[in-house]
């Protein structure tokens, strides 16, 4: 039988049956004081493989901090087989002050993988997280939310043409996946090129906590790491139903046409039919108003929440539905219900 092997980084070692909390070096501030990211490594007694969770690229996100900071704190991963590399903030700086990149340098570190030795100093702090602690995993999930003034229902996003990184993203057990393989220098791009496949999550919005969906991520994070035998296999997870989106014609950004204060009649991961209303704009005085109605049958997978609006700014993101899908939502008590067991459904999806 093979034996569990220590993990090791720059500057650190994590013997089988041990857990180690370590501030990692990544850049220094103007002072020369270091900047350091929290890491927490759990190898288990057992071999297996290596998973990374990470949260917080965006200093502003904060639904995923939690979400790792459960798994690496609150549970109980006495059964472990392999390493669970679980890092809650990613961007230290903006997460302090509370901006979505990295202040001053003003750079997007998630633009910025698998960075670069010698290069800007959102590329140099990269190349120090993705060298140490995601190119030696065998899968990822990197947690995120929309942009401040918007909200998403959670959902994944993976690269469906890959075998490697599909298998990640189906094991998550969430109700919507959709296939785009990502920007280039985003973690789950970068990571997966390079035999580490990685989805993103998204969940929610940005500067908070939202239990609920924190709960359902933390159901999907334990799904994976199952089915991938890091835990005990019959805590894989089946979300009920499941619509995978592909391609351009299947998803739309819906835009103000006219600027003013937006009245949203539907919430996040509603399910909106062609050409109801999802939403009127009026003027301040409420003498015209323009109503903005689906094009298509679908999916409410993200929506504005701050209500006012210039043309051209972003309204929601819609998602199309088949008949079977819904169907399938109605079957099963609509979006974000409890996800179950996976030996306990059929296995029949409207895109599966």
């Amino acid at each position: 039988m093979d034996e569990a092997e220590p993990f090791t980084y720059d500057g650190g070692r994590v013997d089988p049956g041990a857990t180690a909390n370590v501030r990692y070096s990544v850049s220094e501030t103007y002072l020369g004081d270091p900047v350091k990211i929290p890491v927490t490594i759990v190898n288990g007694d057992a071999p297996g493989p290596t998973a990374f969770l990470s949260a917080a690229s965006h200093g502003d996100e904060l639904n995923g901090v939690e979400v790792v900071r459960e798994v690496a704190h609150e549970w109980n991963l006495d059964d472990l087989r392999g390493t669970l590399i679980c890092l809650p903030v990613l961007n230290v700086p903006g997460f302090i002050a509370q901006e979505r990149y990295l202040p001053v340098y003003d750079r997007d570190l998630n633009r910025s993988f698998p960075g670069k030795k010698g290069s800007t100093s959102a590329k140099r702090m990269a190349q120090r997280i993705f060298d140490n602690f995601v190119r030696p995993c065998d899968l990822g999930i990197d947690f995120h939310t929309s942009t401040r003034g918007r909200t998403n229902m959670l959902h994944v996003r993976a690269d469906m043409e890959d075998p490697a990184v599909e298998r990640v993203a189906r094991a998550f057990a969430s109700n919507v996946i959709i296939d785009n393989e990502g920007s280039e220098g985003t973690l789950r791009r970068e990571a997966s090129e390079r035999d580490t496949p990685t989805i993103t999550v998204e969940m929610g919005e940005a500067h908070r906590f939202q239990r609920s969906l924190i709960d359902r991520a933390l159901v999907g994070a334990e799904s994976v790491l199952a089915e991938f035998g890091l835990l005990p296999t019959e805590r894989v997870r089946w979300p009920g139903w499941r619509t995978v989106i592909e391609g351009s014609g299947e998803k739309t950004w819906l835009r103000a046409d006219a600027g003013g204060l937006v009245d949203m009649h539907e919430e996040r991961g509603g399910v909106v039919r062609e050409g109801e209303t999802i939403c009127t704009i009026a003027n301040p005085f409420k003498t015209d108003s323009v109503r903005v109605e689906a094009p298509f049958t679908g999916l409410l997978v993200g929506v504005l929440e701050n209500p006012v609006v210039y043309p051209g700014n972003p309204l929601c993101h819609l998602v199309k539905l088949d008949d079977k899908t819904l169907e399938a939502i109605e079957r099963n008590g609509g979006v974000g219900a409890t996800a179950e067991r996976r030996d306990s459904h059929d296995d029949v999806t409207a895109a599966e």
